[in-house]
Order: C-alpha cells, then structure tokens, then sequence
C-alpha cells in the first residue's frame, strides 16, 4: 500500500507556469533570470497558503538549473533539479525562523555563506517566518544581507511584513503575493479533481474556494477531508454538512418572509437553524453576506465582486430586481449593529431574534416617495407637521440701584425687596433670538447711581462680587506672613497634598525629591537634581505660584527652578540627617505638626 500524500504536498508546483494566481511575479522572475538580473536578496510575503515558500524554492532550483529553457523556467531532468527535488542538493539550505530565531542561528547560517558552491552557480538560502527573528538576530544578519559574495542569494518569506525592521526591508527586492482568487481556485481544485479521478460539483468547489478565503494550502486540505468523508464524490449537500455552512436557500426564503413581514415563518426557520446547531453570530454574519451579494447584483457595473456559484447568479439577480437599495442598506445597517453586539448580549437568541423582527419590519418603517421613480424607497419622516413649543418668556426682576461709596473698596449690597414689592415684566420676547443672544451680566456697581431700565445683575452674581471684594479687601489688610524656610516647607507640603488628592502621582514624587531655599523677600528658589524634575515642577506653575501668592499673602512672590546635577559618581551616599533637616522633612509630609507649633508658640532650638 502506497503512503498517502496530502493534496498540497502531491500538486506543489514545480515550476512557475504551474504556480496558480500569481502571474505578476513569476512573470518578474522568469524575466530577471533570463536577463540575468537577480536582486541578492528577496522578501516574499503575503497572506498564508498562497506560494511564497513553493515560489522561493521553484526560484533556487531554476537559477542553478543547467539547461534553461527560453521562457526562463528549469528542465527538471538535468542533475542539480533532480538533487533538488529528491531533497539532497547541497546548494540550496532552507532555515525555519519560528524555531531558529536567536543569534547563534544566524551565525551559523552566516558563517556558510563563506563557502563557495562545489556545484551550480548559487547557493540559495530559504529562511521562512522570517518575523520571528529576534532583534539581535536581525542585527547580526544586516551586513552579510546588504554585500553577500557574488554566489549567495537570500530568499526571505513572511506573513506579516510590518514586523520587519526597515534595515532589513531595505536592503531587499519586496515582493508582495495576493490572495487567490476564487475562479482560480475552483479551476485548480477542478484540474486535481480530474487527476486523481474525483465526481465533483462545481457548486461543492465553489462553496470550498469561499471558506479557503485565497488560501490554495486550505482549499486542498478541505479537499482531501471531503474526499475521505464522502468516499470520492463531492455534492454541493455533503460539502454543506462537512464544513458547517448554511444552505443559501435558507436566506431567499428568509427574504421572502421578511418582504411579506411573515415574522412567524422568520422565527421558526431560525428556530430550524438552530436546531442544526449553527451559532446566531454565523447566522447574522450569513445573513449580512447574502444582502451585500444582493446590493452587489442590483448593478450591473459591479456585479463582477459577486462571487458565487454560477447556479445562484440568477437567483441573485432576481432578487436584486425585486429589493430597492434603500431597503438593502438599512437591513446592513442594522444586521452591522447586531453583530457589533452580539458579544456582549447575554441571551444569544432572543438578541438575533430581535434583530429579526427589527428586518421584518424595515419595510414598514420606509415608504414610497411621492415624486420620482415609484420603487424608490426613503425613511417615512415622522415629523413633517411638527410645531415648534411656545416657551413662555423668563420675568425680568428689577432690583433697586447699588450704591457704591467713592473712595473705599467696598461696595454696598443692594437690599432686596420682598417678593410682593418686586416688579415683574413678561415682555414678548422671540424665543430663538432671547437663546442666540443670551443676557449679559451688569457689572458691580461702580458710581453712585444705576441707570434706570437697565435689568439688575442676579442675586447669585451679586453674592459672588460681594465675596470676591472682601477677600480682596482682606488680602490688602492681612499683613504678609513672613518667608522663611520653616514656613516655605510647610506651605511646600500642603501644596503636596492637594496633588496627591488630585491622583498626580508622578507630580508628587519629583516635588519631594526638590530643595527649596529662599533667594529674598519676594523670590524662592527650587533646586532639582534632573531636567525631568524641572519639567514637572514647571509643569504645576500656574497653580503653585498662586497658592504661594496666596498662602504667604504675597503678590509679588516668584520662584525659579535651577538644575543642580551630580558630577561624578551619581551613586546617592546615604547620611543621617541632621535636626533641622529632619524638621523640615516632618513639617514638608505632615503640615499639621507646624500649625501645632504655632499654636503652641514653641521655638525650636536646632
């Protein structure tokens, strides 16, 4: 009994006019070889399954070939290909980087390229999942990859390009492989089905091609399961129950329900589709798929993007003709919101339920435009007769005149008269200019007199001038605390605190590790030991200066951050404080321990 060969390994190409779906770049190379103008390193990449390694290998066993033929290809038949294709040609190494990616690796690998080939023109070298490469490795590969003797070529292979560092792009001619189309897949599967002797329908391929998403390796590999499950013959019924997909009659019935909003025959056809066992988010991303093929084929411009079997065009073109766009594209709409949630909803079914009933009754939610074409659709506008609400004007309160005596910066609050005595006008204002042009708020009172007929500023705004002025008329009678190192750590500390109540964490940190020192009476100055320390610090300046300003009673007080860097050694040498180190550290952490002081009017004898 002969071993079983899978169906990717047995079909491989080798050569490139057997390469399927890749015509730009084995043409590129069959030209290159034939003009003698190889590139010393390639990168070939691309999804998986669509020839980069066959490719790479087709590449090392044509350019050592011995009899070329005219179109650029091997002959197969002299000895450095027969060696290649037994596996046993010493010119030719290939190097998987997913096991092999450290640094030793590509040491080895290098220290090989220094030997000459004792047979053929070149020695090739295939390092496949090149990705996985470790950034030394990388490194280590640069130079040999950028001036290789004249008799190496490398031949890279990847799935995810963006991973490779740019050293390496560079340095490389790029190649970039497509996914394979679905016509060619079917006609691949077709022609091995025809060899091996295989009954298929070519509805069964197709349904393969589309779950092999342009992948050939897997499109083969289907193959062989459903050849081993059915005994040799493929019928587009088998090929559904073998992969798990839902018939496509399903969704034209479903269709038909949804258009007669036959809600009751929509619930129970999912309830069928359930019972077979088919999750709801394949069932919505099935439906979702069936009305993009139906917007597809509503136009004849872009119907080549419908990629179905050709026993279903017709259907699709029929329903086309039967579904306004409008309807299509609201049902996407929604079918997108629904599998955007479908993870998250916790009852599964009643969630692609719901989105059922919402698309049986779409229709009833659109209807037919008065004007144009008679099919045309639009959404049914539910407030054509809507009234703008009459808002009821807002009564402007007269208050009586400020009085504001000259010479003093205290100003007098108005008495407010009760609410019996207050005169309230209701005048006929335009509710949409009243709200673009909102009422401005009177200043405080500076003169004798307000003008009459000018409307009063509110009693809340009024409250907040009144406390305004006596804080400020506190600050300029409240002598100035005097600025001293004591007192400086101690409102240095607070300030701590109320960054460590706002989560700034990182502030925090860097404004312990500072020195404070006071410069003279109206200037401190912050000593850091990094520019990383100075950035944060200056990063607080608003907010420290004025509740310095405002702690010390100080208007005039500033601060500069120096940077004070260690030479030398940079290592910290530990050393006990001393009393008045140790002091300003406690009052800097805890303030509280300063106010106690002063309370308790103790002096400290350092």
């Amino acid at each position: 009994m002969d071993k079983f060969i899978v169906s990717a390994r047995k079909y491989r190409p080798q050569n490139f006019n057997t390469v399927v779906g890749q015509q730009h770049i084995t043409t590129t190379l069959k030209n290159a070889i034939k003009n003698n103008q190889l590139a010393h390193a390639f990168l070939f990449c691309g999804p998986r399954g669509v020839g980069k390694t066959t490719c790479a290998r087709i590449l090392a066993k044509t350019i050592n070939c011995e009899n070329q033929t005219k179109d650029g290809e091997a002959c197969n038949t002299c000895t450095s290909c027969v060696s290649f294709d037994n596996g046993t040609s010493f010119n030719i190494h290939e190097l998987d980087a997913a096991s092999n990616n450290s640094v030793d690796d590509i040491r080895t690998l290098v220290e090989q390229v220094r030997f000459a080939p004792q047979a053929g023109k070149y020695k090739v070298y295939i390092v496949d999942e090149v990705h996985m490469l470790s950034a030394s490795a990388f490194n280590a590969f640069l130079k040999t990859l950028e001036e290789p003797p004249p008799y190496a070529i490398f031949i890279l292979a990847t799935t995810e390009k963006h991973k490779i560092l740019p050293t390496i792009l560079s340095r490389c001619q790029i190649f970039d492989f497509k996914r394979i189309t679905n016509n060619d897949t079917v006609l691949h599967l077709q022609e091995i089905c025809d060899k091996e002797e295989i009954k298929a329908e070519k509805t069964a391929l197709h349904i393969i091609a589309q779950k092999s998403e342009g992948c050939m390796r897997d499109s083969l590999s289907i193959l062989d399961k459903i050849v081993s499950f059915t005994g040799g013959k493929l019928t587009y019924q088998n090929t559904l129950e073998h992969l798990n997909i839902l018939d496509e009659d399903y969704y034209f019935r479903l269709l038909d329900y949804l258009q007669q909003q036959n809600l009751s025959d929509a619930l129970l056809m999912y309830d069928e589709i359930n019972q077979k066992g088919f999750e709801g988010d394949t069932v919505l991303n099935g439906i979702a798929e069936f009305f993009r093929n139906i917007l597809v084929s509503s136009d004849a411009k872009v119907a080549l993007l419908l990629e179905v079997a050709e026993d279903f065009k017709q259907k699709y073109l029929q329903a086309a003709q039967k579904t306004a766009a409008p309807y299509i594209i609201s049902a996407l709409n929604i079918l997108n919101e629904a599998e955007i949630g479908y993870r998250q909803a916790r009852n599964k079914r009643l969630h692609v339920e719901l989105t059922l009933i919402r698309l049986c009754y779409l229709q009833q939610a659109l209807e037919l435009t008065g004007s144009g074409d008679a099919n045309a659709i639009s959404k049914k506008k539910l407030a054509d007769n809507a009234k703008t609400i009459a808002f009821k004007a807002l009564p402007v309160v007269k208050a009586p005149p400020t009085k504001a005596i000259a010479g003093s910066a205290t100003v007098q609050a108005p008495k407010v008269q009760p609410a019996a005595k207050l005169i309230i006008e209701e005048p006929r204002v335009d509710i949409e200019r009243k709200a673009a042009q909102p009422q401005d708020v009177a200043p405080a009172a500076t003169t004798a007199t307000a003008p009459a007929g000018i409307v009063a500023t509110p009693i809340s705004s009024l409250q907040k001038l009144r406390q305004q002025v006596k804080e400020q008329s506190q600050r300029l009678t409240t002598p100035a605390k005097p600025l001293n190192e004591e007192e400086l750590y101690s409102a240095w500390g607070s300030y701590i605190e109320l960054l460590r109540k706002k989560a700034n964490h990182s502030a925090v940190t860097n404004f312990k590790m500072a020195t404070l020192a006071v410069a003279d009476i109206n200037s401190v100055e912050i000593t850091t030991d990094t520019e990383i320390q100075k950035a944060f610090i200056e990063g607080e300046r608003a907010g420290l200066v004025e509740f310095l300003q405002t702690y010390f009673n100080n208007r005039q007080l500033t601060y500069r951050v120096l940077v004070q860097e260690k030479e030398g050694d940079t290592t910290p040498v530990e050393r006990p404080l001393n009393t008045k180190e140790q002091y300003l550290r406690i009052i800097e952490e805890y303030p509280l321990v300063k106010e106690l002081k002063d309370k308790l009017k103790l002096d400290l004898d350092y």
